[in-house]
């Protein structure tokens, strides 16, 4: 493994009536709160209800920001911070899933600063300071809820941009999965191949000797890889709640990429998509990672052969590396088809049409990825294969 320092300052509360922590939590702030949450399922599940009854007990003047798109937008963290800087805004919570999370993430650090918190999130400045806020978690899929990362939208310019901060750590996030009984079918598959997405980024690398991390990582994909099925079968199980809501954390919290270096190329593709035509995270990641993965298969096939068997079974007997691996590969589309991801772009509607311009977004600053080093001819070529 590589040289690493891991420090994570988010305090988790997981299980059962943990919303019952906030009372002690948002003790220790200040009285005036800002409420941030998406498209009102909070007032449908009773999210919303118990955490406004909680503010009534502490006598805490609460402001709030509805509406929080799936991928956040740069307009909705304006209006945020205004109310921050005008309300003299104490403490910032989020209700909901990663978009209100990485939104509220954003509103933090912006609130502390004098300009645009575009600012920030294309790093023309440095995040010094920033507003204290926690989370209550309504969907499994991003990791939000743990770590220091968000991702903003800029839909004028039609740039999705990831960035972060340690400053924008929650400082406690309260995790019941009997709140998220109430995302749909397709919420939860996008959540779900979310989470796999994050574990593939930090496993593929070509870090020496990691069997720690390596075994963390094929633990968790095995483990959301025989719940999923469950889960979309019957969408008020708590146990598989409880299972892919803690698998989403684990896969974005640092713990399972500690001394290697990830590739995350993946990500940056699918965001250029998403930017131009809105479409879901986990469905743009479901069409193309295993595109990308055959496209750098031959850079590592030792390290796809070693998924193949460990994470799907493959029998490697008689087969090359690479020949194991792509049975790998096929495996995953398969699966994730299996429980209703899309496959192709053109699930999407999406053709040829815009693959340039979403190549000039990918490679908006140079080469990227880890795994292999990605020129724009191989975003073009991941895209094509995704059509």
């Amino acid at each position: 493994m590589n040289r690493f320092s891991f420090h994570n300052p988010t305090r988790l509360y997981f299980g059962k009536g943990t919303l019952d922590e906030l009372k002690d939590e948002l003790a220790k702030y200040g009285k005036t709160v800002l409420l941030v949450y998406g498209g009102g399922s909070i007032k449908k599940n009773g999210v919303y209800d118990g955490i406004t009854a909680i503010f009534r007990e502490l006598g805490i003047t609460a402001h709030e920001l509805p509406g929080v798109e799936p991928n956040p937008r740069l307009s909705t963290v304006r209006k945020g911070v205004e109310i921050c800087k005008r309300e003299k805004i104490d403490f910032l919570l989020a209700a909901g899933g990663g978009s209100v999370i990485d939104c509220v993430k954003a509103i933090s650090a912006g609130a502390k600063y004098d300009g645009d918190a575009w600012d920030l999130i294309t790093f023309k400045a440095p995040v010094k300071e920033a507003l204290p806020f926690g989370t209550v978690l309504t969907l499994a899929a991003t990791g939000s809820e743990m770590n220091a990362g968000s991702v903003i939208t800029n839909w004028e310019t039609q740039e999705k941009l990831g960035w972060g901060s340690p400053l924008v750590f929650p400082q406690f996030s309260i995790l019941d999965p009997e709140f998220t009984y109430s995302v749909p079918r397709d919420q939860t598959v996008y959540g779900m191949v979310d989470i796999m997405s994050h574990v593939f980024e930090s496993y593929f690398h070509h870090t020496a000797y990691s069997p720690v991390q390596d075994g963390f990582c094929e633990t968790l994909l095995r483990t959301v890889i025989a719940t999923a099925p469950k889960l979309v079968q019957d969408l008020g199980s708590y146990e598989q709640r409880e299972t892919i809501l803690y698998s989403g954390t684990m896969a974005l919290n640092g713990m399972v990429s500690m001394g290697t270096q990830g590739d995350w190329a993946t990500h940056n593709i699918e965001h250029a998509v998403s930017a131009v035509y809105d479409i879901p995270h986990g469905g743009g990641l479901a069409i193309l990672f295993p595109s990308w993965m055959e496209h750098v298969l031959d850079d590592g096939p030792e390290r796809f052969r070693q998924f193949a068997v460990n994470v799907f079974g493959i029998d490697p007997a008689g087969k090359s590396a690479r020949v194991a691996g792509l049975e790998g590969i096929r495996a995953l589309r398969a699966f994730w088809t299996s429980i209703g991801a899309p496959s192709r772009l053109a699930d999407y509607g999406i053709d040829d049409s815009q693959l340039e311009t979403m190549a000039d977004k990918a490679m908006a600053n140079g080469p990227f990825g880890n795994f292999k080093k990605l020129q724009r001819e191989d975003v073009v070529a991941i895209y094509r294969r995704s059509l």
